[in-house]
């Protein structure tokens, strides 16, 4: 079993391994072709039955090296870069449909991407059902067609910031014999690893997050290589049955796990050409190389602008997943309070779990000291209450020994 890197570990070394003598920092390949001795070899490149670079509109070894990266922070088996991360979601679509073809998305996704999907598509003939992702299983399930390919979600939906329950829409997804493709751009594999709760093609706009200085657009399709596509070779005629521009190859009899990436290299990247320049690929993984250190931080500054617009009496409402009244709460909602009512037992207080405890504790500055933040008025608030409390049960039940509490 092959060594399991921890992330920040895999934003700096995964993609590029140099060997003796070579470059510590990836290369920049700038170059539209690559030289080899004999046209016979040239031939096997191009039937794919040899592996190689001859075009760059196919593969170049800078871009597949920071594809690598990608596919190895989200825990896939193989990856391709595009020229923006538009191109990433028609061709992670356009893969495994087809005139005539239909697939399912979430509602609450990038007005672009809403565009792409409900009207540039349609004109190629393949439609969309959009949902409301919050919806319950048996909804979802009914906007599914026989003619429904896959299942389009994202982990956080860009702008409006709706939390996709993964596991959920892998489940639907799963049980129609389609696989799931989630837009992971806003958490990023730093956050979250789309693959690891049920996902099984994960797309990226690199242009956010990843490039991470406004320096390249560029985008990103990951395959986790654990969709089984010939288990319905029916649906997926592309990967299944022999592709005639390729001399009669059979994308899963040939490359097995990396079938879906190599389709999408060979034939529509072959075909459509949307690449990411080299220079673009290595501006790209400079990025990447931090990204372990900024998303921390991206998290930390958004908690504390979303705390703070929260206090703001002229500010109607704020919508962060990090705010306790959010629906999305990571903890939930009311959750400690049946949690009492079915020990019956009295509900003290609720502490919102933010990270300003623990940068203040770390600090030296508790939080519970606070009062003029939401997590110290909980605190304070909670206090008060147990001090209440102990009066209270002083009082009913006369205790052998009385307890002093100190105001």
């Amino acid at each position: 079993m092959a060594k399991q890197f921890k992330p920040e570990t895999l934003c700096v070394q995964a993609g590029w391994t140099p060997k003796k003598g070579e470059p510590r920092v990836l290369p920049i390949y700038q170059s539209t072709t690559f030289k080899y001795d004999t046209s016979e070899q040239m031939a096997r490149l191009f039937d794919l039955e040899d592996s190689g670079y001859f075009y760059t509109r196919l593969q170049n070894p800078t871009n597949d090296a920071v594809a690598a990266k990608i596919a190895a922070l989200e825990g896939g088996v193989a990856a391709m870069l595009t020229s923006s991360g538009q191109a990433a979601n028609f061709y992670a679509i356009f893969n495994i449909c087809q005139a005539g073809d239909h697939f399912v998305c979430s509602s609450a996704i990038y007005g672009g991407t809403f565009n792409l999907f409900g009207v540039t598509m349609k004109k190629l003939g393949i439609e969309v059902t959009f949902v409301n992702p919050d919806a319950g299983e048996e909804e979802i399930s009914a906007a599914f067609r026989p003619n429904t390919k896959a299942l389009f979600g994202e982990t956080i939906s860009n702008p409006s910031l709706e939390v996709l329950d993964i596991e959920k829409f892998a489940r639907i997804a799963h049980s129609h014999g389609v696989p799931l493709i989630v837009d992971n751009t806003f958490p990023t594999p730093i956050n979250c690893r789309p693959f690891e709760w049920g996902a099984d093609i994960v797309v990226h706009s690199t242009t956010k997050y990843m490039d991470g200085h406004a320096t390249s657009v560029g985008g990103c399709i990951v395959d986790s290589g654990n969709f089984d596509w010939d288990a319905h070779a029916d649906k997926f005629p592309g990967l299944c049955t022999p592709d005639e521009s390729y001399h009669g190859l059979t994308y899963t009899k040939a490359f097995g796990k990396g079938a879906y990436i190599t389709k999408a290299t060979a034939q529509l990247m072959r075909d459509l050409g949307s690449i990411q320049s080299p220079q673009n690929a290595f501006l790209l993984n400079l990025g990447l190389e931090t990204l372990h250190l900024r998303m921390p931080q991206h998290c930390g500054n958004a908690q504390k602008v979303a705390e703070y617009l929260s206090k703001n009496e002229k500010v109607a409402w704020v919508n962060y997943c990090g705010l306790p009244d959010n629906k999305y709460y990571i903890f939930g909602r009311e959750g400690a309070k049946k949690l009492a009512e079915e020990m019956n037992v009295p509900l003290l207080g609720q502490i919102p779990i933010v990270q300003s405890i623990c940068e203040n504790g770390d600090k030296g500055t508790p939080v519970a000291l606070d009062e003029n933040t939401m997590t110290g008025r909980a605190f304070l608030s909670l206090a008060a209450a147990v001090v209440r409390q102990v009066d209270r049960r002083n009082v009913e039940k006369a205790p052998t020994q009385i307890v002093e509490m100190h105001k």
